[in-house]
């Protein structure tokens, strides 16, 4: 019997089928079959989500065959890219044409269009999510065709596809907007809370890349800043905190241990005061928690299911070990998050039901309208999903 489960282990199922597709031909087979039998179909990328997108009773599609870049344009900056590429996989070959991408997570496991499909983001104050980036999609509807979408060709698909939950058909290709190639040099130091907290308008302002990590067992903070550089690349790259080298080089980092993550966006100017609340809850109620809290900030943009749709946004992070039950404790940092008008990642833990992230999100109906066009049938909904749905 097949199986499937996500990074941590928290998220498993037995699906009817889990499928490799490795050509655009077979993603399209797949849909129309699943239709004719009315099994549902659910596309996993690398499972690094910690909320239940994929799990699924009817099929799980694999793209990882789905891998590599298409083709480019050295005039725009453009590339389509297979959607089941992971990101680790595309720094180099970027590099080569002279090409990268804007910004990324703190991981690069994450295949592109799951990525993409969830609002994955990194940090800066004017560096936007991968989402924001996408200028085309390939994608194999429910009904067995292969579209092709961007701003001038099916627009309003493309406009939901950009950060599509993996719901209105299996992505096959993405066409990214890239930046020319850059060099990056990091640095950091730990300070405590009470110094760091009057400093962070400036460190926002001043650099590229600004984030910190608060460790509430020690009131300790750990601060991360990046920023481009014309400077020589330094190999072997060093160790997180203190490398110079390439973007692709830069960014990423390994995350080893197992865990689960609740996120949520609130405006840019609500940013200290929210995470003030968050920190003040840890010491109160939640004196046993070790793991730290991350803020990181990301730049507005026009992505309908973007956490960062319409405003600019400082994103706070809350984490627990995989063994404890994280539930008292999330619960209580969203009901803070949701007094600052958070809305929550898409790849991590939230409670909200539809009609409160109908609230959040001001493109929610627009966005199910056109999900529920292109796949009347929910061909592409799972349980979860479907708890989301709009009444029609």
């Amino acid at each position: 019997m097949v199986s499937w489960s996500n990074w941590s282990g928290r998220h498993s199922v037995r699906p009817e089928d889990v499928h490799f597709v490795r050509s655009e031909d077979d993603a399209c087979g797949v849909t129309r079959d699943a239709q004719a039998r009315g099994q549902s179909i659910r596309v996993a990328g690398s499972g690094h989500s910690h909320s239940p997108l994929v799990p699924g009773n009817g099929i799980i599609v694999d793209s990882s065959g789905l891998s590599g870049i298409k083709s480019h344009d050295p005039q725009t900056n453009r590339a389509w890219i297979w959607a089941g590429s992971k990101i680790y996989s595309l720094g180099r070959p970027l590099h080569d044409l002279g090409l990268a991408l804007k910004n990324q997570g703190d991981i690069d496991r994450q295949a592109l269009a799951g990525a993409c499909a969830t609002g994955t983001h990194g940090t800066g104050r004017q560096l936007q999510n991968l989402s924001a980036a996408v200028t085309g999609a390939r994608i194999a509807l429910a009904s067995g065709e292969l579209l092709e979408c961007s701003a001038t060709q099916n627009d309003k698909i493309w406009q939901a596809s950009r950060l599509s939950l993996g719901s209105l058909g299996i992505t096959t290709a993405l066409e990214m907007q890239l930046c020319p190639a850059y060099k990056l040099i990091e640095s950091g130091f730990n300070t405590e809370h009470d110094k760091l907290v009057p400093r962070i308008p400036e460190l926002v302002a001043k650099h590229e890349r600004f984030e910190f990590f608060w460790y509430p067992g020690t009131d300790q903070a750990t601060v991360k800043i990046i920023d481009r550089t014309d400077v020589e690349a330094r190999y072997p790259v060093d160790a997180e905190g203190s490398r110079v080298a390439w973007n692709y080089e830069v960014l990423p980092n390994h995350r080893p241990h197992f865990h689960t993550e609740m996120e949520y966006s609130v405006p840019a100017e609500s940013g200290l005061n929210c995470f003030a609340d968050i920190r003040q809850l840890l010491k109160r109620d939640f004196p046993d928690v070790v793991w730290p809290v991350e803020y990181r900030t990301v730049a507005a943009d026009d992505v309908w299911l973007s956490m960062a749709n319409g405003r600019g946004t400082v994103t706070i992070s809350v984490h627990q070990d995989i063994k404890a039950d994280e539930t008292a404790y999330y619960q209580a940092c969203e009901e803070i998050f949701l007094t600052y008008g958070g809305r929550p990642h898409w790849g991590k833990v939230n409670y909200l039901d539809g009609s409160q992230l109908a609230t959040a999100h001001p493109d929610w109906q627009a966005w199910w309208a056109v999900r529920d066009e292109v796949d009347p049938d929910g061909l592409f909904l799972n349980s979860y999903l479907k708890s989301l749905q709009p009444d029609r």
